[in-house]
């Protein structure tokens, strides 16, 4: 079961990094094992590594200062991350004979509320690891002037997600966040205001998971738990065989795939109707059309707490789960409360409640968060096994939310290889005549570049 929030709690405090040599050794020798047994990444490769290696190289020589911008479609993102820092880069730089100082790592940029979900022990790993927190959903100034100072005075190049957490699709990039481009501006300003000559650049990294085999006895083993947990289990699909010996494949799981997600969106807009009173488009002529429900349901899920919260429906989907987030830590973690400890019994009680029911709400939002990169047209535009199980996980997140179960700990449908390719690097200096012109059109062009180059990453 998930962990419920158990009353107010104190303001989350910023965490400051504090870079731990001999902590990053350790994790230089767990990380391999863990990858191994905890996770089900076979191999990694990795293409156009010279760049990365000659950035580094120019970085330790005090002339570029770059911010490695990575895709982010898996939980498993850190462990390939790691891997090109640690391992690849050093190693190609030896056999072209290239001196790079050690160690070989970078700082990195965090949601601070990870540690919330995955465990309070990162609260003190990831800050000796040379990571800084960043807060969702606010302008969080002091995480900003951490990430800032990393980027123009770290001992490291900085990494960080433009689309800010992960979305579960390979081939799908989610908007991105305008604060990678303006972090990379601040850092020239920060360089000229010190009279230094470093270059600045965004460098974009593609991550892709290859799945090695294709399990379809695995994907349809899921698909069977899923139609239990809704209840389909006596409905047959037409026309799929019904013996022992037959062979699942995209063409037979696909209709099940299909009406597990017709009957998912149907349960949840009767939910919505029936218990807070919405009303929805009606669907009554197009009840297949998944392109069009699903959206309307998950805004009708958003307004459902966004009307608790008093908060506008404006935005994308992900401003608006990004406002919402906020507002319910705001109710959790009481700053607007000097002392928490020293309230009467019955001010923690009111407190306690007001953040019980915050929490509660918030389970909207992330119930539209683990289908938020779900499009309806994702499989049938490129059937690929890939695709398939990409969509199948998401409908298994969504349906382990709704059970009140950790989506964190999803199964597994094989084992994966990675592959990570680095893009050519996106040179922020030349573009600072033009942000210090308007600097509202030159974040937006910033951000718009670095996302076409992403797409390039992990195009094919």
């Amino acid at each position: 079961m998930i962990k419920s929030i158990d009353g107010a709690h104190p303001p989350l405090e910023f965490i400051p990094p504090n870079f731990n040599p001999l902590v990053l050794q350790v994790a230089k020798l767990v990380m391999p094992l863990w990858r191994k047994f905890r996770t089900p990444i076979t191999q990694i490769q990795a293409e156009n590594v010279e760049q990365l290696v000659e950035l580094y190289q120019q970085f330790q020589g005090e002339k570029v200062r770059f911010l490695m911008a990575f895709r982010h479609p898996s939980t498993y993102d850190p462990f390939p991350i790691a891997h090109l820092i640690w391992q690849e880069v050093p190693q190609l730089a030896r056999s072209k004979n290239m001196a790079l100082a050690s160690p070989m790592h970078f700082h990195f940029m965090y949601d601070r509320g990870i540690p919330l979900w995955a465990g309070k022990w990162l609260e003190s790993l990831l800050p000796k690891l040379g990571g800084t927190p960043i807060v969702r959903g606010k302008i969080d100034r002091q995480g900003l002037r951490s990430a800032r100072e990393l980027f123009a005075k770290g001992q490291f190049p900085l990494a960080a997600s433009p689309e800010g957490g992960t979305n579960g699709h390979n081939e799908i990039i989610s908007p991105l966040e305008p604060g990678i481009a303006q972090l990379a501006f601040w850092c020239m300003e920060d360089l000229q205001k010190e009279n230094r000559g470093d270059r600045v650049a965004i460098l974009p990294i593609g991550i892709r998971y290859k799945y090695e085999k294709e399990e379809w006895d695995a994907v349809a083993a899921l698909l069977t738990q899923m139609e239990l947990d809704c209840g389909l289990s006596s409905l047959p699909i037409p026309g799929e065989p019904q013996h022992e010996a037959f062979t699942p494949s995209l063409a037979s799981l696909y209709p099940r795939l299909i009406r597990l997600g017709q009957h998912l969106l149907s349960l949840m807009e009767d939910f919505y109707r029936r218990f807070y009173h919405r009303t929805l488009p009606d669907t009554a002529g197009e009840p297949n059309d998944l392109t069009t429900r699903l959206p309307a349901l998950l805004d009708m899920a958003l307004q459902v707490a966004e009307d608790y919260f008093k908060l506008p429906s404006k935005g994308t989907v992900i401003d608006r789960c990004r406002r919402l987030e906020q507002a319910g830590w705001d109710r959790i973690y009481r700053e607007d409360i000097e002392n928490i400890e020293a309230l009467s019994p019955l001010e923690r009680g009111l407190a306690d409640r007001v953040a019980e029911e915050a929490n509660l709400r918030m389970w909207h939002m992330r119930l539209v968060e683990c289908f938020v990169a779900v499009t309806g047209q994702y499989v049938r535009e490129k059937p690929t096994f890939e695709r398939f199980a990409e969509t199948t996980l998401l409908v298994w997140d969504t349906i382990a939310r709704i059970k009140g179960e950790r989506p964190a700990s999803r199964p597994e449908l094989g084992k994966q290889s990675v592959q990570l390719t680095i893009g050519q690097p996106i040179w922020v200096s030349d573009r600072y005549d033009s942000y210090k012109s308007s600097r509202r059109s030159a974040i937006a062009d910033l951000t718009q570049d670095l996302r076409s180059a992403l797409e390039q990453t992990i195009a094919g």
